[in-house]
């Protein structure tokens, strides 16, 4: 008896539905370009947003932590494993995003599954995104709290859900992606803040999409809004266009020293390892020192949406550098990525449950280490495969 004969017909039904995910193998280093299966391909679907993962600097610094503390911390942090590079980064990263200060978790999904449960408990209220990002649910659901999902960006709807609540003497907490992964969206924070005074709400950012794209030397969605000391908690992940690994949370120093008391991921999983810390301690220092890398993915992202628009795709409503290029229909989109990477162009087709049903895409993501004759080859792929699928004219 196969005990698992239930998963082996949900992968068939997958592969029948034109969603199964084929998992392509790097063995390069990730960059503007990469070799899989022996081929040099064009990469248009990495998080890679700065192309600091083989920056030299980065590299270095990586070296040297392994050289002076070794390959682990050896306990958790409250033990044995915090070492002085754990907090030398938490430092360095309070002081580039304005805040009191900042604690270093694993990863941003733990960051808010770390976060969110201790804010909010069974018998509150959170005020969800509805697009929010996976790990802000399972933050939600683990909390036991009530979740109330507003509509997709719309105040007007958020301000109604907590006027609905307004008489319930609870906490409340509203949380949102600071940049949605899949659109390239961005949350009205200045409204979301003016709205949790008016209801004495907490408020929650997700930045993982924001950091290193948004504000003032890449500091993020709250920078970006000049809202410094007015967002309760700030989460951030230090693994896309940081390069490296991890996440962390940002706000209060009362915040941040309870979160070390009694964060779950802090006390019971070990921490980054020196690798890691030293070279995101250098990842800052060049962010808080020079912003070329910042402005150059800024002008990728405009060029390649200029030209896709100019050639008719559907990029829908981005105003980041993440250009979806939505196709709709979900076996027409992983086709349509199935003939790019045969054309030496690595972009990824995105369907449901990650995106809604119906508005399967490529989501393409430019870096700051593309150059523009990059970005002309692979526009001109997705134009001659574009027309060859009917999906532009």
């Amino acid at each position: 008896m196969d005990k698992f004969e239930f998963l082996r017909k949900e992968l068939d039904e997958l592969k029948e539905k034109g969603t199964y995910n084929t998992i392509r193998v790097l063995e390069s280093a990730q960059g503007p370009w990469v070799t899989i299966n022996g081929r040099k391909m064009l990469n248009l679907c990495a998080n890679n947003y700065l192309g600091l993962i083989t920056n030299e600097e980065v590299k270095s610094a990586a070296i040297e932590g392994v050289k002076n503390f070794g390959v682990g911390a050896g306990a958790v942090r409250t033990i044995a494993g915090t070492l002085i590079l754990h907090e030398e980064l938490e430092k360095k990263l309070a002081e580039f995003k304005h805040a009191e200060a900042v604690i270093l978790l694993q990863s941003g999904i733990l960051a808010n599954i770390a976060t969110i449960p201790l804010i909010v408990q069974e018998g509150d209220l959170i005020f969800s995104d509805e697009l929010n990002h996976a790990s802000i649910i399972d933050g939600c659901r683990l909390s036991k709290a009530t979740i109330v999902r507003y509509k997709h960006l719309d105040m007007d709807d958020l301000k109604a859900k907590l006027e609905d609540y307004k008489d319930y003497n609870v906490r409340k907490l509203i949380v949102t992606d600071g940049v949605f992964s899949m659109d390239g969206d961005i949350a009205p924070l200045p409204q979301i803040v003016e709205i949790a005074e008016k209801y004495g709400a907490i408020t929650m950012v997700d930045d993982a999409h924001g950091e290193g794209v948004l504000g003032d030397h890449g500091r993020g969605i709250v920078d970006y809004f000049h809202l410094e000391g007015k967002v309760d908690i700030d989460v951030g992940t230090l693994s896309k266009a940081f390069g490296v690994i991890g996440g962390y949370v940002a706000g209060s120093k009362t915040l941040i020293e309870y979160m070390k008391q009694r964060a779950r991921p802090f006390l019971f999983s070990t921490p980054l390892s020196p690798a890691d810390t030293s070279a995101l301690i250098k990842v800052v220092e060049i962010l808080s020192r020079d912003d070329s890398l910042v402005k150059k993915l800024w002008e990728n992202g405009n060029y390649i949406k200029e030209q896709f628009k100019s050639y008719g795709f559907n990029i829908g409503h981005s105003q980041t550098p993440i250009t979806p290029v939505i196709i709709g229909e979900e076996k027409t989109a992983m086709e349509f990525s199935k003939m790019l990477f045969e054309e030496g162009v690595f972009a990824q087709g995105i369907v449901f449950p990650t995106v809604p049903r119906g508005t399967a895409r490529i989501r393409v993501m430019v870096s700051a280490a593309h150059t523009k004759e990059d970005l002309d080859f692979g526009v001109s792929k997705f134009v001659e495969i574009g027309r060859k699928l009917g999906v532009i004219r």
